[in-house]
């Protein structure tokens, strides 16, 4: 980070029709209570608009991308495509799961895969907002520790390492289910990465 420049964080809620307003009031209490001042933009999808963070709905892929790439942290919620889309372009993300107990999203895939991610380096798991702080100040004190060489998608690979460490945490009922969901997350991503 350049002296006299404000940290810069970008924070991606996806575009998941479930609401994540927990992760937007997380934000906007730590702007309010830091000392220093950062710039925080925030794409929020069908979120609330925060208070106090810059935000937008949603905007393309390609622009998302660039302002992870200029960011000093990226944080998101647990899905594929959001910590994916953070590790293509050199970024380890703070990684925020949404929960089902909260109607944040339909089942828990968020956090089994977000903690392989975690497993293999390419993400930091956080599930309270004390851990939230701490992981993000600490990201912010020593942005070089977040920032890594761009991870190249397979898919193919990616979607058998998952089935493999998910199914032996899913119950007997949820694993066609949630093994389904991961596989559209991750083939649709790979669509979309090459236009196809």
């Amino acid at each position: 980070m350049s002296e006299g420049r404000q940290p810069f964080v970008v924070v991606s809620l996806g575009t998941d029709h479930h609401k994540f307003d927990r992760l937007i009031d997380w934000i906007d209490q730590w702007i309010l209570d830091r000392k220093e001042p950062v710039d925080c933009l925030v794409q929020r999808g069908f979120s609330k608009e925060p208070r106090v963070a810059r935000s937008v709905e949603r905007m393309p892929r390609e622009e998302l991308l660039e302002l992870y790439r200029r960011s000093d942290v990226v944080v998101v919620q647990g899905g594929p495509g959001s910590i994916l889309d953070a590790r293509e372009v050199g970024r380890i993300p703070i990684a925020i799961p949404r929960r089902a107990d909260l109607d944040e999203v339909v089942d828990g895939h968020q956090r089994l895969f977000t903690s392989l991610m975690v497993e293999q380096g390419d993400a930091i798991m956080v599930e309270d907002y004390p851990q939230f702080i701490t992981q993000l100040e600490q990201a912010l004190a020593a942005p070089d520790t977040v920032a890594t060489s761009p991870r190249i998608a397979r898919p193919d690979l990616a979607t058998d390492k998952l089935e493999a460490a998910l199914l032996a945490g899913i119950a007997d009922h949820d694993k066609g289910r949630v093994m389904r969901r991961i596989n559209q997350l991750l083939h649709a991503r790979e669509s979309h990465t090459h236009g196809s």
